[in-house]
This record gives structure tokens, sequence and C-alpha cells, in this order.
């Protein structure tokens, strides 16, 4: 299966590699689950984090203003394994990143947008982004609940999931409130997932919420909500 081919040169030996391991029966097996989106090599998880493990060991990290490109290079790739490898080199330079990745991220949500690329750039790239600059939170976050995207609602509700006793309460249940009434099964799902995370640190909040806002909430976002929950 050809991909297309990347300018960047940093990318064509890790090209290589998953071509050299590509498996068309589990790409078949991949693609059906995600509905027909995308296309895959179809090579897993495991195996895959080998591969960029040692591509890594061998090409390096690229510098900090090659980033850019890399990742909306690797998200041109018809593969999904090319936007799971540019998720994972983009969590590697939070630490050292300015406010202005903040505008990669939001590529990387607006496009070839699906639950398995927006959840893990919730947690694992905006939500460290705004533990590092919390400022941005509301300006982007509101900005987010007002797109009329799921996927940005989905951001902006998720993007607390790893915060534990940091979670802002107010804000979470403000966007959460904001989203009553809406029947987009990804929308609450998030909600009960964030609140069955939360429910880890603080299960009676969570409890109260939930009891308090019963009549509001979707029935999945309450059944998922109070999955850890003894009642």
């Amino acid at each position: 299966m050809e991909a297309k081919v990347s300018n960047t040169k940093y990318l064509l030996p890790l090209k290589e590699a998953f071509e050299k391991n590509e498996n068309p029966e589990n790409a078949i097996r991949m693609k059906a689950y995600m509905k027909g989106k995308f296309e895959y090599f179809g090579i897993k998880a495991p195996e895959r984090k080998e591969i960029v493990k040692e591509f890594l060991k061998t090409y390096g990290l690229p510098e900090t203003d090659k980033i850019n490109n890399i990742v909306k290079e690797s998200w041109n790739f018809p593969q999904r394994e090319f936007q799971y490898f540019a998720m994972s080199l983009s969590e590697k330079y939070i630490k050292k990143s300015k406010t202005e990745i903040i505008n990669l991220f939001e590529f990387m949500i607006a496009n070839k947008q699906w639950w398995d690329t927006v959840d893990y750039i919730a947690a694992n790239l905006v939500g460290k982004l705004f533990l590092k600059f919390p400022e941005m939170i509301i300006p982007y976050t509101s900005k987010w609940m007002d797109s009329g995207d799921i996927w940005f609602k989905r951001t902006a509700i998720l993007f607390q999931l790893k915060y534990k006793e940091n979670t802002d309460l107010d804000l979470l249940f403000n966007y959460i409130s904001q989203l009553y009434g809406s029947k987009e099964f990804f929308i609450n799902k998030a909600i009960g997932w964030i609140l069955r995370e939360y429910s880890k640190t603080d299960a009676e909040a969570v409890k109260l919420f939930v009891a308090n806002n019963s009549g509001s909430l979707a029935n999945l976002s309450k059944r998922e909500a109070l999955k850890r929950i003894k009642l």
C-alpha cells in the first residue's frame, strides 16, 4: 500500500519501516474498526511503538522549529500510523514548547477528526500545555465550546482527563451544562468518561452532580459517570 511521498526527508526512513512491516489483513480490520475512515499499514500498537522507538534511536528528535512541518506532513499521509507517530512526537516537545504550539494542536484536531486522535490530543497534548500555561484555558476552551464542532467540544471536556485533584470542577460542570440535550454520541460519551475518571478522585462530587442533574444528563453520560461508584 503506497503512502503519499513526503517532502520531509526526516519521515522517509519511517515510511520505509512502516511499509516493511505492513500487514494487509490487519489493515483491513483496523480500517473497518474506524468505520472505513482511514487507511492503515496494519501495524498493531506494540509493534508500531517499537518501530518508532528504533526510528528515533537512529535518527533522533528533529529540531523544535521543524515540528510544525513534520506533524503536518505526517497528517498528509493516508495511513493512520503516521498520525499516531505525529502525536507521540509532539508530546515530547510540550515541556519546552511555547503557547504558539496550540495552533498546531488545533490543526491536528480539525483535520482527519476521529476519537482516536482527538482523545490523545486532548489529554496528552492540550491538557499538558494548559497545565503549563493555565491562562490559555478559558480563551481556547470557550472558543471551542462555541465552535459548533463536536470534536473541539469534546476536547474542551476531555483536556482535564488526567488532572485529578487539579481539575477545575466549576469549569467542567459549566461546560457539561452547556451540552445538555446533545444527541451526539461522542459528546455524551465524553461527559460520562470525564466524570467517571474524576470519580476516582472525588466520587461524592460526581455522585452529587449526577443526582442534581439527572434530568438533564443523557442516559449514556449517567451510566458512564457512575460505573465506578457504588450507589
